[in-house]
């Protein structure tokens, strides 16, 4: 197949946030689909799809979105997963591909796949990459650029499907890894879920202090607290759905972080330079590796890199 042909006839967003639009902007970059159609719920985020031509058909109804589409991305937050799969099920082609961009896969499963029809083909998937910023206006197609995108699929997805979602996520620019769902939400509670609840913690903590000592702290932050105000914010409702949707992996990293965090706490009380130090050595030695692994860089559009 060549570049230049278009994977799709007709493409689907269901959601148009910053993922939705970055792979709006993408699609179209790279002709990969005839028609662009985009469902949101809000008129106001629909109009703004529209002013900035992210589409070739708008609609309040996900269900005349999808219909005659070959494929159709859900772009929601994923307490939208359900209601989003039985309003869209109807309407579904024969063939159809349904697939995602959410951060945790197991809901796709539980939310999604058991409200399909048939006849659809789900195939569940996850671009690892994303900003602070949300909205339709905040997507750039160079957004998945260099990023992992997992796809997840099951011994019963059809593979074509699979294929045909995998070149999609390829041809935006995206490196692909595949895994099983389950272990899929396990490392992203580790390298995603587990920070973005860190960060709101450390957040929250400083808009609890006093009025005086917390505009010092605003006033003075440091490239850690500065890091982390950017991770906090991050929109929501999306997070607040990431962690009720994954709560069983998050709590086990959770548990482990805490049993580390009271080792660490008793080191400092203790006065024991020796295991700090070593503590701090093998957590350098992993933003060596990540810097190695090419994925230092900040996913920001490329005016303001």
């Amino acid at each position: 197949m060549s570049a230049a042909e278009p994977l799709f006839r007709r493409l689907a967003l269901v959601g148009i946030g910053l993922i939705g639009s970055s792979l709006a902007r993408g699609v179209r970059e790279q002709g990969l689909a005839g028609e662009i159609a985009i469902s949101t719920r809000s008129a106001d985020t629909l109009e703004k799809a529209r002013n900035l031509d992210l589409g070739d058909s708008y609609s309040l109804d996900a269900a005349e979105a999808v219909r005659d589409a070959d494929i159709v991305v859900i772009a929601t937050p994923l307490g939208a997963y359900k209601a989003v799969a039985e309003a869209i099920a109807p309407a579904l082609a024969e063939g159809a591909i349904v697939t995602d961009v959410g951060s945790v896969k197991s809901c796709f499963l539980t939310d999604v796949v058991p409200a399909l029809p048939g006849h659809a083909r789900p195939v569940a998937g996850h671009p690892v990459a994303g900003t602070e910023h949300s909205g339709p206006e905040a997507g750039f197609a160079e957004l998945f650029h260099g990023r992992w995108a997992i796809v997840t699929p099951t011994p019963e997805s059809d593979q074509d499907a699979v294929d045909q979602v995998t070149e999609m996520w390829r041809r935006l620019g995206s490196d692909v890894e595949f895994m099983e769902a389950r272990h899929h939400d396990q490392v992203l509670a580790i390298t995603s879920h587990l920070p973005h609840l860190i960060s709101y913690t450390i957040v929250g903590t400083a808009t609890d202090m006093e009025d005086d000592l917390k505009s010092e702290v605003i006033r003075f932050s440091a490239s850690g607290f500065r890091d982390f105000t950017r991770i906090a914010a991050s929109d929501p409702v999306m997070w607040r759905d990431i962690f009720v949707a994954n709560r069983e992996a998050i709590l086990d990293i959770l548990g482990r972080f805490d049993e580390d965090l009271t080792a660490l706490k008793r080191a400092i009380r203790r006065g024991d330079g020796q295991l700090l130090e070593d503590h701090f050595t093998r957590a350098r030695a992993i933003r060596r590796g990540v810097i190695d692994a090419k994925q230092d860089q900040p996913d920001l559009p490329p005016e303001t890199e």
